[in-house]
């Protein structure tokens, strides 16, 4: 099994398949995670259609263990970004 890309890779790689420059396609990747960053934080979430969504999620405060200790521990209440794969991604994959 190989390394995953890095983003100069993805962006080499993704200039060359599109017909776009490496500059050009680099602005294009950050002002793409740009808008998905924009958008979870304003609606919820950014979908890409056929591969997932970037979903923001509340996490209640709950109870944890110190695994060192086993003294019991409060986990505060918090927000988090998940992403949730498309059934038709799994498929692909699995």
């Amino acid at each position: 099994m190989r390394k995953p890309l890095t983003k100069t890779q993805m962006v080499a790689l993704m200039a060359e398949k599109s017909g776009m420059s490496k500059k050009e396609f680099g602005e294009f990747w950050d002002m793409f995670m740009q808008v998905a960053l924009q958008e979870t934080v304003e609606t919820g979430e950014f979908v890409l259609p056929g591969l997932g969504k970037l979903v923001k999620v509340h996490r209640n405060a709950r109870k944890g263990r110190n695994p060192q200790t086993g003294e019991e521990i409060d986990i505060p209440a918090k927000t988090v970004c998940k992403f949730r794969v498309a059934k038709t991604a799994k498929d692909a994959v699995l």
